[in-house]
């Protein structure tokens, strides 16, 4: 009998929406709280974890989200595998508002952030060549193309935040990356530490500040509002479909990590 793993989801609270909660984990980390309790419950006839990035009342922004609390409370709950769920500006013409990326790079331009597990006396440098889980990044491919422009393949530029970019960082930006967001770092590495895999939904809500209109809060939001049932059905279609044969080498990465 081939046995399910459990997935966990980091997204907004429009997932809640979906997930039929079963049970609520109260999680007390050596890294202090997580950003809420894990939720667990059944989406698709599959056991699902969810944790919301930024709290239920969205009260938590981007810099002050803590990261480590929120991974080892999923790895503490038995999730072996991370679906991100993020909103992007995009850094490119052919990336549209309402587009969605499913990225496989990332570039950390964050500032003051707690970016690992391991501060001493146990040093290890992960390979981060290929952060993203090969796997889930295919699956997630698949199942976007079916309602809408999906982009495999990316650059994700992360951001201390909680402010936009300048026209000048933006136009710099520009040069190495495709989208660009908030959230992504230290997030992805921090399950890399922990052996667990990574995939992303990116959703592109608008054209960075190089575009001719300045990118704001308020049409960040309505382009997400509008965009909620698509991220949805990608979320099912890809839970019900999600192969439950771990055929990665995400859980290999602390091998020869240590000097």
């Amino acid at each position: 009998m081939e046995v399910q793993r459990l997935i966990g989801i980091i997204g907004g609270s429009g997932i809640y929406n979906l997930l039929d909660v079963k049970e609520s984990l109260k999680s007390e980390t050596p890294f202090g709280v997580p950003s809420s309790d894990v939720e667990i419950g059944e989406l698709m006839g599959r056991k699902v974890a969810f944790i919301p990035r930024h709290g239920k009342k969205h009260s938590i922004p981007p810099h002050m989200v803590n990261y480590r609390a929120n991974i080892w409370a999923m790895k503490e709950a038995g999730v072996e595998e991370i679906l991100g769920i993020n909103a992007v500006g995009s850094l490119k013409e052919n990336l549209k508002p309402g587009d969605v990326v499913v990225p496989d790079q990332y570039i950390d331009f964050t500032e003051n952030r707690k970016l690992t597990f391991y501060d001493g006396p146990d040093v290890v440098h992960i390979s981060s060549a290929d952060p993203f889980c090969p796997v889930m990044s295919s699956e997630l491919n698949n199942s976007s193309k079916k309602y809408g422009p999906t982009h495999m393949g990316g650059t994700y530029i992360v951001i201390e935040g909680p402010r936009f970019s300048t026209r000048a960082e933006s136009k710099m930006f520009r040069q190495f990356a495709d989208i660009i967001g908030m959230t992504l770092v230290p997030e992805i590495s921090l399950a890399n530490e922990l052996g667990m895999c990574y995939g992303m939904i990116a959703t592109v809500t608008d054209y960075d500040v190089w575009a001719d209109t300045p990118v704001d809060a308020a049409g960040v939001m309505k382009t997400l509002k509008e965009n909620e049932e698509k991220t949805e059905n990608i979320v099912k279609d890809f839970i019900q479909k999600h192969t439950s044969e771990r055929k990665c080498k995400c859980s290999e990465r602390l091998k020869d990590a240590r000097l």
